[in-house]
């Protein structure tokens, strides 16, 4: 058996081997060396007059990764340096996608805390003028649009979804499956205007309404029901349905029983993602639900001649709040920062909802 010391060829592997694993920076070295950069760079930029914190950390980076490169070619070899750089860059990457959502959230709680009090959730805006009131009837026509564009787009999308998957074939298939990524990349202005059309027609011109807005946000609503139920229903095994259809189970009772329980958690969190999507519509709402800064309850376009029941929803309260502005300035921004702050602490609940409901109802698999 040859060994290291005897055989020249196994002497060299040997010693390549070594040079690959035997030098390491410590894991405290980046940070430091980041740290280093970064003072340089400030340091330079302000000798030169020219002091920023975007120039400044952008000059940091690079000093860093030629820096880092040169260290680790180094001590640990020109392939993990070039390993260690690529890492760096997918990380710098990340971080800078991440930056603007973490500027984002925390400029809307900063700003948004200023009025997220009992008032805010438990008054209107009937009879206020300047400071006080709040948005109780903003976010009760949210909640109710929002309820009624999801009882009306859940069921046309399921079923939709039912028979692109199970039923459908040849040009009607691909006529609603064309259809459906249209309706997809339909900018939701489209969606008011029809929705506010159709109410039109029906109960008079000018009809302004929850249940229009709900329309609206149905149809926007809808695609993304479809497309999510038809991807989880065809990620159902042919075998359950093979073996439903064995046991002389119909189709219509083998999709009820088997395909649906088995898909049940990714339709319901995709559901609630859909409702994510159209929870913050603002254009189609303004063409469709109006403004109002008393509470309405009934989403039915009643009262009047042309029908006119305005319903406020809380993106459009925000949009009203920030961009028409009373005296003082401050009380307006408040309450539309504050509105903001809802939105996304909706959104966050939604989301986490979607994520506990895939993992609640997920099919067990016994191993």
């Amino acid at each position: 058996m040859s060994t290291p010391a005897n055989d020249p060829r196994a002497a060299a592997q040997h010693e390549a081997e070594i040079h690959l694993t035997a030098g390491q920076l410590p894991g405290y070295i980046g940070p430091a060396v980041f740290v280093v950069a970064l003072v340089v760079s400030a340091t330079v930029l302000g000798l030169l007059g020219a002091f920023g914190w975007i120039a400044t950390v952008l000059l940091a980076v690079i000093g860093f990764l030629v820096a880092m490169f040169a260290l680790s070619t180094a001590v640990e070899g020109r392939r993990r340096a070039v390993d260690r750089i690529a890492r760096y860059l997918i990380l710098g990457t990340f971080l800078l996608a991440l930056a603007p959502l973490l500027s984002l959230l925390f400029k809307v709680a900063s700003e948004g805390i200023i009025r997220f009090d009992v008032t805010y959730f438990t008054s209107t805006k009937r009879n206020v003028i300047g400071a006080g009131g709040g948005a109780a009837h903003a976010i009760i026509g949210t909640l109710i649009t929002t309820g009624m564009a999801t009882v009306f787009s859940v069921p046309v999308g399921l079923l939709t979804a039912i028979y692109l998957v199970e039923y459908g074939k040849g040009w009607m298939k691909r006529v609603i499956t064309f259809l459906v990524d249209v309706m997809t990349g339909i900018p939701s202005i489209v969606a008011g205007l029809f929705a506010y059309s159709l109410i039109s027609l029906m109960v008079g011109h000018g009809s302004k309404s929850g249940l229009a807005g709900a329309l609206a946000l149905s149809v926007l609503m809808i695609p993304y029901v479809v497309r999510n139920s038809e991807e989880i229903i065809r990620l159902v095994p042919d075998k359950l349905r093979e073996a439903s259809y064995g046991l002389g189970v119909s189709k219509w009772r083998t999709i009820v029983k088997v395909v649906l329980p088995t898909s049940v958690s990714g339709i319901v969190s995709g559901v609630v993602l859909a409702i994510a999507r159209i929870i913050g519509e603002t254009a189609p709402l303004l063409i469709t639900m109006g403004f109002t800064a008393s509470m309405t309850t009934n989403p039915l376009p009643t009262g009047g001649s042309n029908m006119v029941n305005p319903m406020t929803s809380l993106p459009v309260f925000v949009f009203y709040e920030y961009t028409r502005p009373g005296r003082p300035q401050e009380a307006f921004l408040d309450r539309a920062w504050t509105g903001a702050l809802v939105l996304v602490l909706i959104v966050m609940v939604l989301n986490l909802i979607g994520r506990w409901v895939a993992r609640k109802y997920a099919p067990k698999i016994n191993r």
